[in-house]
């Protein structure tokens, strides 16, 4: 009996795969699509509900369409920033490895050395969450509408959207977690393989039911961990904010809800996914863990620490925005 499930071969990064003209459609970025229509449709019943209603100024839809693809504009640039400047380690014995931080200018540039398109390989949520925030207070000041009102009507879609992107993960088969002995642990193609010279590897392999006759290395299955995020940083955190949305108890609540909750179920799926190997743990209690595996809680990644903050933020900005509330009330 197998205690473990294989990557479904029929699953590839590309739309079309083995069409040369069509190689570069992908489903990464057809999710994104779905992802962004789906919180346009969501914030326009959001808007419809009265949720953004003032005495002063009557909403229509070229205000809903501008504040999102201005939400959206400074979300992928964040994304893109941070993910080049602090996930991204330069390593000068790996070909085609870049330092951003002395080139700049690279980091929206989307082709190799030899003027390959390669497209932008690398985003990171909370470098968008940075991005996305400032891209929202911007256009709010620009157009002179309530920052937390419309903020607190943009988090009621974002959680969806995002499910779609912790898929198009799953579809590219990469961000995956830590090996795993649980029955739905996946072997995914691009992970690490383990060498079957290691009495642990061999072990592991046994206790799932799988074979390694005649094999030097194996691949073992890890978490899903994009469903993991799909399902709770998504799904159930979108749940959790809609039914909110017509409860809450001032402006921002809906918002500090979203950021304390993405940052509290992104801090426990951590331990299930693998953080990059390359930077490892950015707090270290047990010299020598490797990242494939959970062998201590206090092992912290870089996500981890960014989670914290978010929590931290989130319950600081909700105390604030309460007592303001309160005041104006008065």
């Amino acid at each position: 009996m197998f205690l473990y499930l294989n990557y479904p071969d029929w699953i590839s990064p590309q739309i079309f795969p083995g069409i040369k003209f069509l190689s570069l459609l992908r489903w990464y970025g057809l999710m994104y699509v779905f992802a962004f229509t789906t919180a346009y449709f969501l914030l326009k019943k959001v808007a419809n509900e009265g949720a953004l209603d003032t005495k002063k100024y009557k909403i229509t839809e070229d205000d809903l369409f501008s504040f999102l693809a201005t939400g959206i504009i400074f979300l992928l640039v964040g994304a893109r920033i941070f993910s080049t400047l602090i996930y991204n380690q330069y390593d000068p014995n790996v070909p085609g490895s870049v330092n951003y931080w002395t080139h700049p200018w690279l980091i929206f540039w989307p082709f190799d050395s030899k003027m390959h398109f390669t497209g932008f390989a690398g985003m990171s949520y909370h470098g968008g969450f940075v991005g996305g925030l400032l891209g929202m207070i911007f256009w709010c000041k620009k157009h002179k509408q309530p920052i937390s009102k419309w903020i607190d009507a943009m988090v009621c879609a974002i959680p969806l959207g995002y499910t779609f992107g912790r898929l198009g993960n799953f579809l590219n088969g990469e961000l995956y977690g830590r090996i795993t002995k649980m029955p739905w642990g996946m072997t995914f193609p691009a992970a690490e393989k383990f060498s079957t010279a290691k009495e642990w590897v061999v072990n592991f392999a046994s206790d799932i039911g799988m074979k390694i006759d005649n094999l030097s290395v194996v691949n073992l299955p890890r978490h899903p961990s994009q469903l993991y995020e799909a399902l709770f940083e998504g799904l159930i955190l979108w749940a959790i904010i809609w039914f909110c949305r017509n409860h809450k108890k001032f402006d921002g609540m809906l918002s500090c809800i979203y950021t304390f909750g993405y940052g509290f179920f992104r801090f426990i799926i951590e331990y299930f996914r693998e953080p990059d190997s390359d930077i490892g743990y950015r707090i270290v209690h047990q010299q020598g863990a490797e990242t494939y595996q959970n062998t201590s809680l206090l092992n912290i990644s870089t996500g981890q620490i960014l989670c914290f903050l978010m929590m931290v933020g989130s319950v600081i900005a909700a105390i604030i925005l309460y007592k303001k509330s309160k005041i104006s009330q008065k």
